[in-house]
């Protein structure tokens, strides 16, 4: 018999009881619907956690401060003059590997526009900030050195603040109060795409939520006050009834160290941890972080739950799978008749065998199809109910589809042969 009419034969077999063929279906698609879903979850986490690491900048090498609260009798033996510029200067004099180095200072205070009022959060930085951390202008434009040598009072706002003050207004060109003291707006940094549960787990701020003034206005005119240890005779003390506060001009939040190549990174970041801890006299009042490291811890926990989710998912195709198998010895124990009556009539061992692998490969084929579609239905109500980013990639798409055919034609053979190996006789007699 040739396979085209088996074809026919298995087809007209399944249409004949589509309820059964539906049920037996319904393992696979959801098996194949869960793994476009859980993948399209993980591609789309891992697509975000890269962009959120590029806004820190892949070849960045970032010195945050850390205040360390030394009692008297530590600080007498050990000190430190805390993060300032004086180790930028130090970096970029010895380090060959370091293109430039933006230093950040940050306050929290009022913003005043007309009736407005609200907290904001002030960066003290430098021109080259806009290069170092890959940022573009949305109009207007950055202050300039000049306005770092005079200490000038003009600031850039970014696109969150904007959009809560301004509104629809174009800013550039008002002036707004900070504090005391008021502020030219020069230009609006373009929006950076960054979700709070992000900026949360890589320990980044909303640079939307930035305002931007000359590192020297910040430092010269805004008064930042040090909550640190107590500076006598060049040892920090710390007294522990009360933090003395302190004014240090050149003191920094945070160095940006922008490297000239990725390959350097690595031995660029141990010549910097060699300067600090030098200049530092040891006491690890700072802490340096590598994007690029960050980015491969994130994607190798990114890979381990990758992993996990396929894996249930792919316990939703084996249980389709098993359900496959179970049906279709079920229905050959109903056909035992038809099939001793096929036999006696000339068909062959191998024309039983493909009719029930035809037919537990329509059913996987078919259901593999459905599942794809509920698959993108699924994720599409993942991503406006959960509000999680989901990506589906072809590679996805054909993974859940070949897997889906894999489990049909392999959970249908040993029903195939059970059925093919049935003697005549005996299945004519069978009631």
């Amino acid at each position: 018999m040739k396979k085209s009419e088996i074809l026919v034969i298995s087809l007209t077999e399944l249409k004949s009881n589509k309820l059964r063929t539906a049920l037996t279906m319904l393992g696979i698609v959801f098996g194949v619907a869960a793994v476009i879903a859980m993948m399209s979850i993980g591609e789309g986490a891992r697509q975000e956690t890269i962009e959120q690491i590029e806004l820190m900048g892949t070849n960045n090498i970032i010195i945050n401060k850390v205040i360390i609260k030394q009692k008297t009798k530590e600080a007498k033996t050990s000190f430190s003059p805390g993060l300032s510029t004086k180790d930028a200067d130090a970096i970029l004099e010895i380090n060959p590997y370091v293109q430039m180095i933006v230093p950040q200072r940050e306050i929290k205070n009022n913003l005043t526009y007309r009736s407005n009022i609200i907290e904001a959060r002030i960066i003290g930085t430098t021109p080259d900030y806009l290069k170092v951390m890959n940022s573009k202008l949305e109009s207007g434009k950055f202050f300039q050195p000049y306005d770092v040598t005079n200490a000038a009072n003009v600031c850039v706002l970014g696109s969150g603040i904007k959009e809560q003050i301004f509104k629809f207004e174009n800013p550039v060109g008002k002036k707004i109060k900070l504090g005391d003291l008021w502020f030219d707006i020069l230009g609006i940094v373009a929006s950076k795409n960054i979700t709070a549960s992000s900026a949360e787990g890589l320990g980044i701020r909303n640079f939307n939520e930035d305002i931007y003034v000359p590192f020297t206005t910040m430092a010269y005119k805004m008064d930042k006050l040090e909550e640190q240890s107590e500076f006598r005779n060049g040892i920090f003390y710390f007294i522990e009834s009360q933090e003395v506060p302190i004014l240090d001009k050149t003191s920094v939040d945070q160095l940006i160290i922008k490297i000239n190549d990725s390959e350097n990174l690595k031995q660029a970041s141990q010549l910097i941890s060699r300067i600090m801890e030098r200049k530092h006299f040891g006491v690890m009042d700072y802490e340096i972080t590598l994007p690029e490291q960050l980015l491969e811890q994130k994607q190798k926990t990114q890979k381990i739950f990758n992993i996990v989710m396929g894996a249930i998912a792919g316990i939703s195709l084996l249980v389709g799978g098993i359900g496959i198998m179970n049906i279709m010895l079920a229905n050959i124990l109903e056909r035992t008749k038809e099939i001793g009556i096929r036999k006696s009539l000339g068909a062959t061992r191998s024309d039983l065998l493909y009719q029930f692998m035809y037919e537990a490969m329509i059913i996987s084929l078919t259901g593999g199809l459905v599942g794809i579609v509920v698959g993108f239905m699924l994720t599409s109500i993942i991503t406006s109910y959960a509000e999680w980013r989901t990506i589906i990639t072809p590679f996805s798409v054909f993974l859940a589809f070949f897997v889906s055919a894999a489990v049909g034609m392999g959970f249908g053979i040993y029903p195939a042969k059970k059925a093919a190996d049935k003697d005549p006789i005996e299945s004519l007699r069978y009631e």
